[in-house]
């Protein structure tokens, strides 16, 4: 007697999907590329200047401060009007439900059609999804507005703060262990190499192309420390 063989348990099937990660890795990696350029650059064109170790230092200090709290409140004023934004939306589609329920079922009945079903399937999903969650299925649907990717400003002004003094670190910690014949170039070069690194770890975590990711910011980062060290060139011999 031949007993069956049992099947192979089937594997979870689960979509790495990244659009989740959308709000935070944005405020983050802006954070940490903003603080190894600003920082580093401020510090090389210091140092271009000729001026002392202890000035660079303090220069680098002095931008890893400033540089934090510019971050937070910078992003916390831009994804609160944002989310100021969604909410007056929110509060615009409530007030229409609740006036005019039967337009609005076929306005969203439209969409579907134009996603391709036809009027009369188009309208009983509209009634299947509205009877579920009338106001989530608007606004994912008809406005775009869903929970997963809402504006969180309080999240972006830390994150970006935390982010930025981070990495700030970095270049900072480059000056103390340089030499001073040398502390421009070791510079440059920890924070190139950092660049990078995180362009590449933004690119993997987007789902980006890494190469493309590296290559993009640590080419812009070596821009602005070329211009930063050839005005504190200038205006070092300038003031002399």
């Amino acid at each position: 007697m031949f007993r069956a063989r049992a099947r192979p348990k089937e594997r979870a099937h689960r979509e790495a999907h990244r659009s989740g990660r959308a709000g935070w890795l944005r405020a983050a990696v802006l954070g940490a590329d903003d603080a190894i350029v600003s920082t580093s650059s401020l510090m090389i064109g210091v140092a271009a200047s000729s001026a002392s170790r202890t000035a660079v230092l303090i220069a680098g200090v002095a931008g890893l401060v400033a540089g934090s709290m510019s971050m937070a409140v910078g992003e916390y004023v831009s994804v609160s009007s944002q989310r100021d934004v969604e909410e007056a939306d929110i509060e615009v589609e409530k007030q229409e439900l609740a006036t005019d329920p039967q337009y609005e079922l076929n306005e969203l009945a439209t969409i579907y059609t134009r996603r391709g079903l036809d009027k009369e399937l188009a309208l009983q999903v509209a009634e299947q999804l509205s009877a579920h969650d009338r106001l989530a299925t608007h606004l994912r649907d008809e406005l775009g507005i869903v929970e997963a990717s809402r504006a969180r400003p309080l999240q972006a002004a830390w994150i970006s703060a935390a982010s930025f003094s981070t990495f700030a670190m970095l270049p900072i910690a480059a000056l103390a262990l340089a030499p001073s014949a040398g502390r421009i170039l070791v510079i440059a070069a920890v924070s190139l190499v950092s660049l990078a690194a995180l362009g590449a770890l933004g690119g993997h975590l987007g789902g980006a192309p890494i190469g493309r990711a590296a290559v993009r910011v640590s080419v812009g980062g070596a821009l602005a420390m070329a211009v930063t060290a050839a005005i504190g060139r200038l205006l070092g011999i300038y003031a002399s």
